[in-house]
């Protein structure tokens, strides 16, 4: 399916999908929740051209998943740090790891493990039914239309 007409149903699952769908957006989100800010520091992390990483870090600012935050060097530049926007898109990004560590992980492991930083405990994503607290797959989830 054509991004525009994704993009044209106006479902909350096309729409975001229309955004993070393509490969250097969701690696740019990866590098900004590892803490990277700086446009040389996307750049050499991620391996990707300029103009590339200019326009995907401009579609995040007028996005408000990224806000532009100047600093001095020898001349103002920018960091970009996420936003509350932008955070709420961790869940996103663990729920796709977490799949890709059983699906798609190489033969010696998966390259990262994550703890929660009070405890030390594993860090895991849950769907789970917000009245009775039960995990929920999807075999047990009736979809409503709500138009």
């Amino acid at each position: 399916m054509s991004r525009v007409k994704v993009v044209d149903e106006l479902c909350t699952l096309s729409l975001p999908a229309a955004l993070l769908g393509e490969r250097w957006t969701l690696l740019l989100l990866r590098q900004a929740f590892l803490g990277t800010r700086r446009f040389e520091d996307f750049q050499s992390a991620m391996d990707i051209s300029r103009s590339v990483l200019t326009e995907r870090l401009a579609t995040f600012v007028d996005e408000g998943i990224l806000r532009r935050v100047p600093y001095k060097d020898s001349r103002t530049r920018y960091e970009y740090r996420l936003t509350e926007k932008g955070l709420d898109l961790y869940p996103v990004l663990m729920a796709l790891r977490k799949w890709g560590d059983k699906w798609m992980a190489p033969a010696d492991g998966t390259s990262f493990d994550l703890h929660h930083k009070d405890c030390g405990g594993d860090v895991d994503v849950k769907v789970e039914c917000t009245a009775c607290g039960e995990g929920l797959g999807a075999r047990d989830v009736r979809v409503t239309r709500l138009r």
